[in-house]
Formats: C-alpha cells, sequence, structure tokens
C-alpha cells in the first residue's frame, strides 16, 4: 500500500522529468544543425523575452541582416549572401533559441504545480535545485559562446572547445534529469549487485565522455570532410600527413585537439576501442543473472554502439554531400545520445554493493 502511494506521489514528476529529457535530446540535435549548418551566429542580440518572435516584416530583417554583416563570419564566408539566404540560417538559430526557452517554460509550470500539490518529497529537494542551475547554467554558457564568436573580428565561427564545454553540459544535464527520474520510477527489487560490472560501465563512461568530446571538435571543425573515406584515412591506416594538414602549424595540445585531421583519426579510433569494450561489458552482462529488466535490457548498449559505429562510417563517406551529410550526422548525433543514456541506465541498473542505493549524484 506504501508503494502505490508513492507511485502515485512520484509517478507525474517521474513522468516531467522524462518529458524533459525528450526535450533536451530535441535541443541538442537543434544545436547540432546550428552548427552544421553555420547558423549559430545569425542571430547577434540576446533578447530573452523580445527575442522570442522572429523579425515580423521586412524593416525587421533587413535591420537583424545589417547587424549579421558587421561580423566577421559574414565578410569573410557569407558576404555573397542575400537576404533569403539569412533567412535560411537565422531560422535554425532562432528555432534553437526558442526551444531553450520552452523547455524552461515545461520545467517551470508543472515544478510550481507540483509544488502546490506538495508532491516533492524532501529528499528531492537538493536534485531539483541542482537540475535548475545546470540548465541555468547551460543557458548561460551558451550566449558565452555566441557572444565570444561576436565579439572576435577574426573568428569565422564559435570556438570548438566553447562548443564541446556546450555540448558536455547539455549530456550532463541529460544525464542528469534521466537518473533522477530512474529513482522515481525503478523499484529496488529490480536492481543486482555486480561490483566489477558497475565499475567496467564506468569507465566505459569516462572512455564516451572524451568520445563525445571529439565527436564536438569533429563538429566544431568541420572535420569530416578531412578524410571522407573509410575504412582507411585517405588511403592510409595512420595518415602521414598529420603534422602538415591544414593551414596552420599545430604544436603540444592543439595538436590533439586542433588539428582536424588528429582529431577525426582519434575520433575513429577511440570508436573502435569503444566498441571492442562494449562488446566485452555485454559478454560480461551475459554471464550474469539478474532481474527480469535487466536481463531484457543488457543487450541494448552493444545494439547502439553497432548502430552508432554504422551511422558513423556512412557519416563520414558523405562529408562531402551537402544535405545528405547534415542528416546522417544528426541520426549520429541522435544515437550518441541514447548510447549515452542506456550506459547510464546500466549504472543505474547494476550496483556496486549489497544494500547500495544509488542516488541522484550531489
Amino acid at each position: 500500500m506504501q508503494k502505490e502511494i508513492r507511485q502515485r506521489s512520484s509517478g507525474p514528476v517521474a513522468i516531467w522529468l522524462l518529458v524533459g529529457v525528450g526535450m533536451i535530446m530535441v535541443q541538442v540535435l537543434l544545436g547540432g544543425i546550428t552548427r552544421l549548418t553555420g547558423s549559430g551566429l545569425s542571430i547577434t542580440e540576446w533578447k530573452p523575452i523580445m527575442g522570442t518572435l522572429p523579425p515580423m516584416n521586412e524593416q525587421d530583417w533587413n535591420t537583424a541582416f545589417e547587424k549579421y554583416k558587421q561580423i566577421a563570419q559574414y565578410k569573410y564566408i557569407n558576404s555573397h549572401f542575400s537576404l533569403s539566404d539569412f533567412k535560411s540560417i537565422f531560422f535554425w538559430e532562432w528555432f534553437h533559441r526558442l526551444w531553450a526557452r520552452l523547455i524552461a517554460v515545461a520545467f517551470a509550470i508543472p515544478f510550481i504545480i507540483f509544488l502546490v500539490q506538495k508532491r516533492f518529497k524532501k529528499e528531492m529537494v537538493r536534485p531539483m535545485l541542482i537540475l535548475f542551475l545546470l540548465g541555468a547554467l547551460q543557458g548561460l554558457v551558451g550566449w558565452i559562446m555566441v557572444q565570444s564568436g561576436l565579439e572576435d573580428s577574426e573568428l569565422l565561427y564559435v570556438s570548438h572547445y566553447k562548443l564541446a564545454i556546450h555540448f558536455i553540459l547539455a549530456l550532463g544535464l541529460l544525464c542528469y534529469a534521466l537518473w533522477f527520474a530512474l529513482e522515481l520510477l525503478v523499484p529496488k527489487e529490480q536492481v543486482i549487485v555486480n561490483k566489477p560490472l558497475h565499475r567496467f560501465t564506468v569507465w566505459l563512461l569516462v572512455l564516451l565522455t572524451i568520445q563525445l568530446i571529439y565527436g564536438a571538435f569533429m563538429a566544431g571543425l568541420k572535420a569530416a570532410p578531412a578524410a571522407a573515406t573509410w575504412p582507411l584515412i585517405n588511403g592510409d591506416l595512420i595518415p602521414g600527413d598529420l603534422h602538415s594538414f591544414g593551414a596552420r602549424e599545430f604544436n603540444g595540445l592543439s595538436f590533439l585537439t586542433g588539428n582536424p585531421l588528429v582529431v577525426h583519426f582519434i575520433h575513429r579510433i577511440l570508436a573502435y576501442i569503444l566498441t571492442i569494450l562494449v562488446f566485452i561489458a555485454y559478454l560480461k552482462a551475459y554471464k550474469t543473472s539478474g532481474t527480469k529488466i535487466f536481463t531484457k535490457t543488457r543487450a541494448i548498449p552493444l545494439l547502439l554502439v553497432l548502430l552508432q559505429v554504422l551511422l558513423g562510417i556512412l557519416t563520414v563517406l558523405n562529408a562531402t554531400n551537402g544535405g545528405s551529410f547534415i542528416w546522417l550526422a544528426e541520426a549520429h548525433q541522435l544515437v550518441a545520445m541514447l548510447f549515452l543514456l542506456s550506459l547510464v541506465w546500466m549504472l543505474f541498473i547494476v550496483r556496486r554493493a549489497p544494500g547500495h542505493r544509488n542516488s541522484v549524484p550531489v
């Protein structure tokens, strides 16, 4: 009886969090389209309220276009743009910002309703505050990222380092919201104890985080066309022209994080390593007896990583094919998020010690 009361009380909160997870995923995908279409700097002002609406008449459009003409991206890359071209890139950045506002509304209104209904238990308060702080931080970093691109007279695109920070923060928010929801939805009887598998999953998540950072570098540096071939990289297993690739010399850390061909190479190698390790993790999970929910879901990470590799190959092979590349890259990003969430799920469902209750990390 007590369990049923708890489920009725926390069920709507969990559903609210899962809706938030879905909306955050859409937001990340919109961010990917914004970057791939070069739209991120098309809106030169941040107006949290008034900026909800796009320019409403021709005069407003011309004013926005004139402001865009003042930044380096227009001067050095898009000086051929007509007003119609500008509208096409403006749309994606506007939609990206609009969706962020919708997420804020979708979180705030139910939060107030649940607060009035007294659905929040004492142990939910701190995770809830952290969730809102992470959301606010993500918005702040997003604007700082765009603002830096507007103020730098030589920056043609937003820094790929800042893009990676923005991306990883979004994924952190995504995982946190999912974990919070799982805490409210999954009965403790459904989890298993397996310390080695738990530890293995933690290291998989660490490696995947590095891979996701390099995925952001790939997008930020537009590194996919640097080697639009597979399985070899421009005819070589290990590219011989790594040091000479690009318009400038790369030294030290920048060689590993700023050279498009090196970033591309590392991203591929990490993908292969992750695939092998996920296969090993599946074998470990397959040999582990557990609850019904564990046995039904333990193969999901392996299936997703295989699909992810396939999409990665197709994305690279179509790196010079315009529209096809964008949508393949978006599918690749979507599956990357699903793969990440599947590992978070495994970490949640596999405990490291008897009686240990995974809780929302704080």
